[in-house]
């Protein structure tokens, strides 16, 4: 997304619209963005300087790490806010940080019922106890546990 400095009046602009989501530059096979980015930003110029707050978002197809199933999951970034300078450039773009806050909007571990609209079916930590009252039962702790530290 590119903004133009000229363009842009002393009360500020509104810049509405979509990009290609080729912009994330995303190669992961367990993320894939399903939709354009989305962006409506009010954009303005102050002491040499260029700001920009709105909302900016995606969607995209995350794997879930308990069951492995792929899920939609929406990335809106309420509270967008840049504030870079100016060095006399003509045109600044804003593809960087967008992309850089939707990244980082991205959860570190998915979970496909993450809105409680579907239930995991994959394994969950409460099957695992640290203490096996049940001979079949795995201790993910036992290793630990013979462990001898002086």
């Amino acid at each position: 997304m590119k903004v133009h400095i000229q363009q842009i009046p002393i009360e500020g602009k509104r810049y509405e619209g979509e990009d290609p989501n080729t912009i994330l530059d995303l190669h992961e096979n367990d993320i894939q963005p399903v939709s354009p980015v989305r962006y409506c930003l009010d954009v303005g110029l102050s002491d040499g300087g260029l700001f920009a707050t709105g909302t900016v978002g995606v969607d995209v197809r995350l794997q879930c790490v308990n069951c492995l199933e792929s899920f939609q999951y929406p990335i809106r970034i309420e509270d967008f806010a840049l504030q870079m300078e100016l060095h006399g450039a003509e045109t600044i773009d804003l593809t960087e940080p967008v992309r850089e806050d939707i990244l980082l909007a991205l959860p570190p571990h998915p979970h496909c019922d993450w809105n409680g609209e579907r239930a995991c079916h994959g394994v969950h930590a409460a099957q695992f106890s640290t203490e096996s009252s049940d001979n079949d039962a795995p201790n993910v702790w036992g290793a630990l546990d013979q462990l001898k530290i002086k």
